[in-house]
């Protein structure tokens, strides 16, 4: 009698350990997910305020300027509900400029335009790598919280379902062949 009790006790114990280690490999998913937010938040600001200095620089025509200010003011101050579509629109607003490698030379030859369209390149090039980091994690963190031992033990807690960071983030074509 006793030694089954002791084999019941020894295997509580090790499905208790095993939902432990899992709820906190769902905990790291999490911290993971905010780290990979916030990464990806900087970026996406990093491009609209990049975007804001190159429109407002007297580099371009005063048509584009208009267009990529607009565009990144809107991406800037997008509520969280609109920010994807906000900032699919920055992304469109700079392929619509920076169409053809011609507008890039020109404000490549403009002063201090080298030193612009360098940084907005660097910067339209980060923000899909973020935003996939990120996409990544949330994946890994949906595919765990699908388990049913997750589920029926509620290991996740309180916390919220994680969503992906869905936008257009195709860079300009133009800029980035000539960075690259």
């Amino acid at each position: 009698m006793s030694a089954t009790l002791i084999w019941i006790l020894v295997a509580l114990v090790a499905i208790g350990l095993y939902l432990s280690w899992t709820a906190g490999r769902l905990d790291r998913l999490h911290a993971r997910i905010d780290a990979a937010r916030a990464a990806l938040d900087a970026q996406l600001l990093r491009r609209a305020s990049v975007t804001q200095e190159l429109a407002t620089s007297g580099v371009l025509d005063p048509a584009a300027s208009i267009v990529l200010y607009e565009a990144a003011h809107a991406a800037r101050q997008a509520e969280e509900e609109q920010r994807e579509v906000a900032e699919s629109e920055l992304s469109q607003a700079l392929r619509a400029v920076f169409a053809e490698p011609p507008q890039v030379e020109g404000v490549r030859e403009a002063p201090g335009g080298e030193a612009a369209a360098r940084e907005l390149a660097e910067s339209v090039r980060r923000v899909p790598m973020a935003r996939r980091f990120h996409n990544d994690t949330v994946g890994a963190a949906r595919r765990l919280r699908e388990h049913r031992k997750v589920r029926w033990f509620h290991l996740a807690g309180h916390a919220p379902f994680p969503m992906a960071f869905e936008m257009d983030d195709e860079p300009p074509a133009a800029l980035v062949d000539r960075a690259a």
